[in-house]
This record gives C-alpha cells, sequence and structure tokens, in this order.
C-alpha cells in the first residue's frame, strides 16, 4: 500500500470515528442518570474562599456531567447546623457536607487527622499523606465506621494564631486566658493553662468586643478581616501551630456513594480535587494583600515565643501518647501521619526550605 492510499484510507476511517462518536455522545448522555443530591458546608457564605469550596466542587461535577449531577450547596445553618454535617451524612438526612472533619473529634479524636492536628503536617504534606501516603485509605477505613466516605476538597495553609487584646510574651501571660479555638487545638492548649472556648465563627466578633473572650482564631487574614476581628483585637500572633494544613473534605453518605454509577464516582473524586486545589490558590492570592491592608491599619502582627511553642508542642506529644493508648484506630492514624510528618521535613528542610529562606531574606531587603 503506498502512503497516499494509506492516507487516504486512514481519513476515512478516522471521519468513521469522528461521526461514531458524534452519534455515541448523546446515547452516553442520555445513559446518565439524573441524581441530586444536598450538601452542607460547614461556613456561611459570607465566607466565600471557604465556602466557596464547595461551590467549586458541585459547578464541576454538574459542567462533567451535562447538569445530569445536581450538589445543591447549603451554607452552615440553612439545612444542617455548622457543627451538625458529619451526623447528617452518617444517618442520610444529606448525601454530603464540605466541613472540617475536626469538628467532630469530641465524638471520636480520630476525626482530627482528617483535618489537621497540632504540630501537624503543612498544606502540601497533607495532600501527599492524603494522596499518596495513605493517609485517605486509612481515613476511609475510620469514616466507614460512620457510614462515611470522604475526599479531601479544599486547604487553607497554615494559619494565623489568633486576634489578642493584649500582648502575650511568656507561658505565664496564658494562664487563665479565654481564648476562642477550635478544632483539637484547645485540648492541648488547654494542658498550658489557657481556657478554651467553642464559639461559632457569627459569634467571635461579639464576645470579643465585650471582652468575654481575650483572644480569638478563626482562618487567616482574608477571613478574618471579613469577620471585623482587627476592629477589637490589635495583635495579631502567628503561627497557628494547630493548623498547619488544614484540610476541608467531602463527607459523603456510603449508602449514597454505593448507589452512584462508577462514573459519577470518579468525577465526585476530580471535582473534589479541584477544589482542593481552587481553594488553596484563592487564598495563597488574597491572603497577602488584606495582610497588608491589615498592618496598615494598625494591626500588630506578633510570633509566638519559642517559650509558648515548646510548652504547646510538649503537651501536644503528651496528649497524643494519652489517646493512643486508649483508641486503636488513633493510634493506626496516628502512626502513620506522625511517620509520614519525620520523612516529609527530612525532604523539606534541604532544597524547598532553602529556597523559600532565601527569596524570603531578598523580599524583606526589598530586593523583589
Amino acid at each position: 500500500m503506498d502512503r497516499r492510499s494509506f492516507i487516504k484510507k486512514a481519513g476515512v476511517a478516522g471521519a468513521g470515528a469522528a461521526a461514531a462518536t458524534t452519534l455515541a455522545a448523546p446515547a452516553i448522555a442520555q445513559e446518565m442518570p439524573s441524581i441530586t443530591w444536598r450538601c452542607s458546608s460547614g461556613f456561611p457564605k459570607a465566607l466565600d474562599t471557604i465556602y466557596g469550596a464547595a461551590e467549586v466542587f458541585s459547578d464541576a461535577v454538574s459542567e462533567m456531567t451535562d447538569g445530569k449531577f445536581n450538589i445543591q450547596v447549603f451554607a452552615a445553618g440553612e439545612i444542617v447546623g455548622a457543627l451538625e454535617g458529619a451526623a447528617a451524612v452518617t444517618a442520610g438526612t444529606i448525601e454530603c457536607a464540605h466541613t472540617a472533619s475536626y469538628y467532630f473529634w469530641g465524638q471520636d479524636p480520630t476525626f482530627a487527622f482528617g483535618t489537621g492536628v497540632p504540630f501537624g503536617l503543612n498544606q502540601r504534606m497533607t495532600n501527599a499523606w492524603l494522596y499518596e501516603g495513605g493517609g485517605l485509605e486509612l481515613l476511609n477505613e475510620f469514616y466507614a465506621t460512620q457510614n462515611m466516605i470522604a475526599f479531601p476538597a479544599g486547604n487553607t495553609g497554615a494559619q494565623m494564631g489568633g486576634w489578642f487584646r493584649n500582648e502575650i510574651n511568656t507561658l505565664e501571660d496564658m494562664q487563665g486566658l479565654k481564648f476562642r479555638i477550635g478544632g483539637f487545638g484547645g485540648r492541648i492548649i488547654e494542658r498550658i493553662g489557657v481556657v478554651p472556648q467553642g464559639l461559632p465563627g457569627g459569634d467571635i466578633y461579639p464576645a470579643l468586643e465585650r471582652g468575654t473572650i481575650d483572644a480569638a482564631e478563626f482562618v487567616g487574614p482574608y477571613d478574618d478581616a471579613k469577620l471585623g476581628f482587627n476592629k477589637v483585637a490589635q495583635y495579631y500572633y502567628y503561627p497557628g501551630w494547630w493548623e498547619g494544613g488544614v484540610a476541608l473534605l467531602n463527607m459523603i453518605n456510603l449508602d449514597a456513594w454505593n448507589a452512584l454509577p462508577d462514573t459519577y464516582k470518579g468525577i465526585v473524586k476530580n471535582a473534589s480535587a479541584m477544589a482542593n486545589s481552587v481553594m488553596m490558590a484563592r487564598y495563597d492570592t488574597l491572603n497577602p494583600q488584606v495582610l497588608k491592608e491589615l498592618a496598615a491599619s494598625g494591626t500588630q502582627l506578633r510570633p509566638y515565643s519559642q517559650e509558648i511553642l515548646e510548652a504547646c508542642f510538649e503537651a501536644a506529644n503528651e496528649t497524643y501518647a494519652e489517646i493512643a493508648a486508649e483508641n486503636e484506630m488513633f493510634k493506626k492514624v496516628h502512626d502513620s501521619y506522625m511517620g509520614y510528618r519525620k520523612d516529609a521535613y527530612l525532604w523539606m528542610q534541604l532544597s524547598e526550605y532553602n529556597f523559600d529562606t532565601f527569596l524570603m531574606l531578598q523580599q524583606r531587603a526589598g530586593r523583589l
């Protein structure tokens, strides 16, 4: 067969294949079932970045299914309370909750690892552990006992360490301090004399303003400024050592998940991964600008002292050991998570750390 004959026949075959695909596409679309889920966010609509990740997920699912799979997103409190997402998913009241797993650590401390624990993994390490380090498989082994399956669908990165009405420099300054702190961090910080306060995001500002609490943490510059914390507390501390890489999850009712066609399952996984990436990108873009605005308006940035960080680190390790001695699943996930942390920092302290440190020094010197 000569070259021209081959190309001619290949062209005819290619055109036929293209026509077949064109004809088949509607048939494939028609085979997709029409499904509607309800997804409750753990956050209000006003926090457009963290709430918005659920919308990114929902929109992606709809787009990839030609509108056949519709996931309706509801803000916290519209159909389920901010701290009730896991229970509602377990019961099948809703099919999905986009939320922070550590909200439910009081039910079982193992929940905390789905979002992050004090002195744990940063954002990149969290993704690596979840996707490639066996973390998600371990967590879903645990979530299955709660009639759920979960997929990463957002991350805030390392959060700030909170707004304080007065400066804190030593452990003595922390004694009796009424501090609004979320997740597992409250149990840790209580060991050094702080009185943790559990408050929803909308209740933090009035509590700070009235002096009902002395300090509060939430997320970072962009979200915190939206809630107005800088107007009632001057000192903004860092880092949020209890939230080094805060993962948000799509928690999905296991029965609803098992009822999905395999194609839809793949779409849910990929749409969740998209939300995971977009949310972090948005925070990394928005936080620097807002931080500059906060500093210009009088906010005082302060690092936690080494004394305070060391004491909290020791308190965290003691707490983990106590819980692991009593909770087999917690120990199993903890050992995997912390083992990954050890190796990850071995690598990151080389090229990554030195590359970032050099450029940070150039930025500080005004050379960037």
